[in-house]
């Protein structure tokens, strides 16, 4: 029966990270995986999170289904850290929001949703974008069509070439992906002049506008990663949102996140939930309960959630650090290049502007991991391998 099959490539990144985790030199360097880690090279688990864990097993008292959408006193948590407590748009019930396993379930149920109902719709993301944008929309059936982003030039974002593209190619009802914060794979964010060009042009052309919010509060704050998304929310009369609790609350293996969707009725918002309700059923059927149940614990909790808030300033603060030391110490090393762009690039990665042929000599010479694209996480760095790293850098980049 499966006589035909051939294996296919396995995901690079992942490949990256077994190679390291094979590799016997103790000075080895892992700068490829995706979470968070502290100076230790660990994940912790967040003080707020074991605390609510706590109260959690104390207090339940039942493992049945949540239903489709997830616990319902969740959704208000999602809609207020997205949108704010203040916002209109959940004052006057434009917002529907569900629970889903991660914001990768979250974008998935966004792309069967586009798929059956926004018919010949076509996915607009950024060149370069997260790896799994495109293999999710494309095994719903949605055509992907990359927009020029990333200026490898500046190092910042090739916003007329961006803007120019959009302009001359898109058609009413596509989609338009956009990043909420810390750009993967780039670090290199929007500026919200880039926010309020965008939101006419969403508008001009008839464009539904669907936000990735994967790393809020890792960029410069809770309230301050959300400026852009919220300044679109506001001007346009439609929008989905795909968030992701997995790195703000450290509970990646929990796959905990939430599909919002915005409409300009209320009514309007509550058809496309239901038929978002569908396509969560035919998918994964219901999400499931802990992670939800531990962000739900904390936020309803005034001492979790300050503690949590803490928390999250904390890794971003850490990763913040990380830049201007990389920055500075780079520089002293002697190396050729002027990487000061580092500094000003936001959340957990980092295009290291790092040719394939220095990325390789990094990786053999030095067992130092870094994606072939010159995307390294940051949080991977600590100050016991910095030294080692940028030395080892200077080496390859002269």
């Amino acid at each position: 029966m499966f006589k035909h099959l051939k294996a296919v490539p396995g995901d690079p990144l992942l490949a990256l990270i077994v190679a390291h985790q094979q590799d016997p030199n103790p000075k080895k360097i892992d700068l490829g995986v995706g979470v968070y880690k502290d100076d230790a090279g660990q994940t912790p688990i967040l003080h707020s999170v074991k605390k609510a864990e706590a109260m959690m097993v104390e207090n339940e008292i039942t493992k049945s289904y949540l239903g489709v959408y997830g616990a319902t006193e969740f959704s208000p948590i999602i809609q207020e850290l997205l949108l704010g407590k203040d916002s209109d748009i959940i004052k006057q019930g434009r917002i529907q929001s569900t629970q889903t396993p991660g914001g990768t379930g979250a974008l998935k149920v966004a792309a069967d949703f586009i798929s059956a109902n926004l018919k010949g719709a076509r996915l607009w993301v950024s060149d370069p974008t997260w790896g799994n944008h495109e293999s999710i929309f494309n095994s719903a059936g949605v055509e992907v069509i990359a927009y020029p982003y990333y200026d490898s030039v500046t190092n910042g974002v090739r916003f007329d070439d961006m803007m120019t593209k959009l302009e001359a190619e898109t058609k009413q009802g596509d989609v338009l992906l956009l990043h909420a914060c810390c750009h993967n794979p780039t670090g290199v964010d929007l500026k919200m002049a880039h926010w309020e060009a965008l939101t006419d042009l969403v508008n001009k052309r008839g464009l539904l506008p669907l936000i990735d919010a994967a790393y809020q509060g890792f960029g410069d704050g809770l309230e301050e990663d959300m400026a852009g998304l919220r300044y679109m929310a506001e001007r346009v009369p439609s929008m989905l949102i795909a968030n992701s609790f997995s790195k703000n609350f450290g509970i990646y293996r929990d796959r905990c996140g939430g599909l919002s969707v915005i409409a300009e009725t209320g009514e309007e918002a509550k058809n496309a939930f239901s038929i978002i309700g569908q396509a969560i059923r035919a998918n994964y059927s219901m999400p499931p309960a802990h992670g939800a149940t531990v962000v739900h614990t904390i936020m309803s909790h005034p001492e979790l959630r300050a503690e949590w808030e803490t928390e999250v300033a904390e890794m971003r603060n850490r990763i913040n650090g990380l830049r201007e030391k990389l920055v500075i110490k780079l520089a002293a090393s002697g190396v050729s290049k002027d990487f000061s762009f580092i500094q000003d690039q936001r959340g957990m990665f980092s295009y290291s502007g790092l040719t394939l042929e220095q990325v390789r000599r990094l990786r053999s010479e030095f067992s130092i991991y870094i994606a072939d694209t010159g995307r390294m996480s940051v949080a991977g760095v600590s100050d016991d391998n910095i030294d080692y790293l940028c030395d080892s850098i200077a080496k390859v980049v002269g």
